[in-house]
């Protein structure tokens, strides 16, 4: 599967050991390339806007907190973008939402659970049925707009 990542200087440390994780995958990293402070809108629009293009299936994004990545990823036009701290939270973001950005927390959640979190990600099927009708909702919102 094509996977767009990409962090902020908080993020980077995880980025590159999910990258290292990710190894059955093609991965588009984004950036950042180094812990030198930036924006992370500059990384996190250019993943966010692979996945919503079709370039890439799905993303994982992740800053210091998360939030600032989930607000970038969740601007662009068919971003479902889910800041999972649990894999249960993981897990229902994918079974009711079908959330195709991950976002992660640098500076919260170790290695091991962001693997954790990424195997349930991955591994969970939307259910689709009432879901999607939610889902169609805010697509046809987006598409107001």
């Amino acid at each position: 599967m094509k996977i767009a990542i990409a962090s902020d200087h908080a993020g980077f440390d995880l980025k590159e050991k999910i990258k290292e994780f990710l190894i059955e995958h093609e991965v588009f990293d984004y950036g950042t390339t180094n812990l030198d402070s930036m924006d992370y809108p500059d990384t996190g629009f250019e993943a966010a806007k692979a996945v919503s293009n079709g370039d890439c299936k799905r993303g994982i994004l992740i800053c210091g907190s998360g939030l600032g990545m989930s607000i970038v990823a969740n601007k662009v036009p068919g971003i479902r973008a889910a800041l999972c701290q649990t894999k249960q939270f993981a897990q229902l973001s994918r079974l009711h939402n079908n959330s195709n950005i991950l976002v992660l927390s640098g500076r919260f959640i170790s290695e091991y659970l962001a693997k954790e979190i990424i195997d349930v990600w991955f591994n969970t099927e939307f259910e689709s049925g009432r879901h999607q009708k939610r889902l169609d909702i805010i697509s046809n919102y987006e598409k107001e707009k």
